[in-house]
């Protein structure tokens, strides 16, 4: 799958709690742990979508960018 144009990969650090199950299934280790919270290398990120099913309480999305 392509980048989504105009679209970001986040992770919402309300809910995650650094399980980490996302980062082994990232084909580009664009996601690594710090503490107790994944964190997305976004420029990296390809919007595969592999990682998102894999998290227990919903905090990896693919959102549309907002401007400033």
């Amino acid at each position: 799958m392509a980048r989504l144009p105009d679209h970001i990969f986040i992770v919402d650090d309300d809910l995650c709690y650094g399980c980490g199950a996302c980062i082994a299934l990232c084909p580009v280790d664009a996601l690594t742990l710090e503490g107790l919270l994944a964190i997305v290398d976004e420029p990296k990120c390809t919007h595969c979508e592999h990682c998102i099913p894999s998290c227990p309480v919903f905090a990896l999305e693919i959102v549309p960018e907002v401007s400033a």
